[in-house]
């Protein structure tokens, strides 16, 4: 089968580069599936979950993404995101957690930065805690 490089970056580090036969992203408009040779595309992606099919591989590799950007060219993908975290290091009480703070700091925000700013993290905890339901229905 063919294949395409694919390279996630958050704004902290590098979280994926490699091959990947298969690419499914959360974006603006609803999840797009991309195959290698797909059309050129510049996109924004929303909060959820970024699935690759790996060669050689029959698990998926998960990341959850807070948003950001993904360009698409026949053989490279780019996602720039936000925030991002690979499936494996997810942490559900931490995102659980992580929820219920950033929706009281979204309750108690005072200006636009404030809410501003607990919108994003909302957003990422949102986005692992996607990623950690997508997981359990995969294993069960």
């Amino acid at each position: 089968m063919a294949k395409m490089h694919v390279e996630v970056v958050s704004s902290e580090q590098l979280i994926y580069s490699g091959e990947a036969e298969f690419l499914v992203a959360p974006a603006q408009e609803g999840e797009i599936g991309v195959y290698p040779r797909h059309v050129p595309l510049l996109t924004r992606i929303k909060p959820g979950i970024l699935r690759l099919t790996v060669p050689g591989s029959k698990e998926e590799v998960l990341v959850a993404v807070s948003g950001g950007m993904m360009e698409v060219q026949p053989s490279l993908v780019t996602v720039l995101a936000d925030t991002a975290i690979r499936g494996e290091d997810l942490d559900e009480a931490k995102a659980s957690e992580a929820k219920r703070a950033a929706e009281d700091a979204l309750k108690k925000a005072t200006d636009d930065l404030e809410t501003a700013n607990a919108h994003a993290a909302l957003a990422v905890a949102i986005a692992e805690l996607k990623a950690l339901d997508y997981l359990r229905k995969r294993v069960h």
